[in-house]
């Protein structure tokens, strides 16, 4: 008889620590249409709004070290409320960042916001991969992720129905042009404060929630892991031996860049939906309805793909939704017009089930004493998400590439990465078979 997929020892465990992905799928994805709502209010190009995106990510890779090892010292419960509060603190930030209408502040508040979520990340992972038999680990950790896009769809609807709609800034003519850009200083300067304050209030509202979340995990008990109990006996690994290890791993440390490029093309193709929908003349909050209906396919892909690893191996799924991926970014590209954007949306069922597979590939034989850190390693390939938008957001700032739109050549990008995820799903799956 199988292992069950959570113990029901677990269950109340499991529930809570799950609800935290969807908190932080909740901040990435109200955040991404930020980029082109910031570069219009803002006037700034492309490069530069996507440094919303730089410092997002970049907190993760900032922060991930030093909440592996607080999380060596102390315990993952701690790990988990030094989040919740960074996460608040960072998400408050965002009253004095409207007074004082400095881009610079916004990104400041969410690099702060971030520090919070790299501990978030680097401690869910990892426990719910330790609630329960090793063999369905990464199955597990599937199902919890599934709930991030249920945080990430949310976010988007906020994003969607209440914040892009009030933008002033994005009223458009008759023939879908801007209007904000042929107003005086005084008028854009009127609409840059109604507006700022509106991007402004879904964090507030998302800092009182963190709160509330932070007083449940406080007061409730959490099971000790299996590596916390060793290191309880004394039985723990110095940090230069844990980083040989995870170094001497060609799995985990090929999994570390892997994950890297899939952060960096998941970032780019949800980010720029909104840019590339635009360059065909429909306004944001029309496009950002195309990045629910890829968020919406991303959660089918993850509660499918989650139910067919009872069939089949993760790595070959991992493989064939890496080739998948491939071919519609490749229609994203070669295809002007809407079927081109109808491309870029289906890449998302296929990028469904790649972050937690590659997680849990490459942790799968990682020893229980050397997870904390190894965990920090994946959580810091998120800074593939900083790295990559701002070059995306350079060859769309070109407008045309050799008489093609640069918003679809840009997409050459993340059909790099897909490329890599394919590789390494064949690897790990070859090295299993041998």
């Amino acid at each position: 008889m199988s292992a069950p997929l959570v113990p029901r020892k677990y269950l109340v465990t499991f529930i809570i620590i799950t609800s935290l992905f969807a908190l932080w799928g909740f901040a990435n994805d109200i955040t991404n249409p930020m980029v082109a709502a910031f570069q219009t209010v803002m006037e700034l190009s492309a490069a530069k709004a996507s440094l919303i995106q730089f410092a997002f990510y970049g907190g993760y890779a900032t922060m991930a070290i030093p909440a592996a090892l607080f999380i060596r010292r102390y315990s993952y419960k701690s790990g988990v409320l030094l989040g919740l509060a960074l996460y608040a603190i960072g998400a408050f930030l965002f009253i004095p960042a409207a007074q004082f209408q400095q881009f610079s502040f916004f990104c400041v508040s969410l690099y702060i916001l971030t520090f919070g979520l790299a501990f978030l990340e680097t401690t869910a992972n990892p426990f719910i991969l330790s609630l329960g038999d090793k063999e369905n680990s990464t199955r597990r950790l599937n199902m919890a992720q599934a709930f991030n896009p249920v945080g990430s769809l949310t976010g988007m609807a906020v994003a969607s129905f209440i914040v892009l709609p009030q933008l002033w800034s994005d009223r458009r003519d008759e023939a879908g042009k801007i209007l904000f850009f042929a107003l005086s200083d005084s008028e854009k300067a009127s609409i840059r404060l109604h507006d700022l304050a509106v991007i402004r209030d879904p964090y507030v509202a998302l800092g009182l929630i963190v709160l509330c979340v932070f007083v449940v995990i406080a007061l409730t008990k959490m099971p000790k892991t299996k590596g916390e109990e060793m290191k309880a006996d004394g039985q723990t690994h110095s940090i230069g031996l844990t980083l040989k290890n995870l170094w001497g791993n060609s799995i985990y440390r090929e999994g570390v860049f892997t994950q890297m490029c899939y952060v960096a093309a998941q970032i780019m193709v949800w980010t720029f939906i909104i840019q590339y929908a635009d360059n065909l003349g429909i306004n944001k909050a029309r496009a950002q309805m195309f990045n629910i209906c890829a968020m919406s396919l991303n959660l089918i892909g993850r509660f499918v793909g989650t139910y067919f690893m009872k069939y089949v191996n993760t790595r070959l799924m991992l493989t064939v939704f890496g080739c998948c991926a491939t071919f519609f970014t490749l229609g994203a590209i070669v295809i002007n017009g809407m079927w081109g954007l109808y491309s870029l949306v289906a890449i998302s069922l296929f990028m469904s089930i790649m972050f937690p597979s590659i997680y849990g590939i490459a942790l799968e034989n990682v020893d229980a004493r050397d997870t904390s850190l190894g965990a920090a390693f994946l959580v810091m390939a998120i800074v593939g998400g900083a790295l990559m938008p701002p070059l995306q957001g350079m060859v769309i700032d070109q407008e045309v590439i050799l008489g093609h739109p640069a918003v679809n050549v840009s997409f050459f990008i993340p059909l790099l990465c897909f490329i890599v995820i394919i590789i390494y799903g064949l690897r790990t799956y070859r090295s299993m078979q041998s």
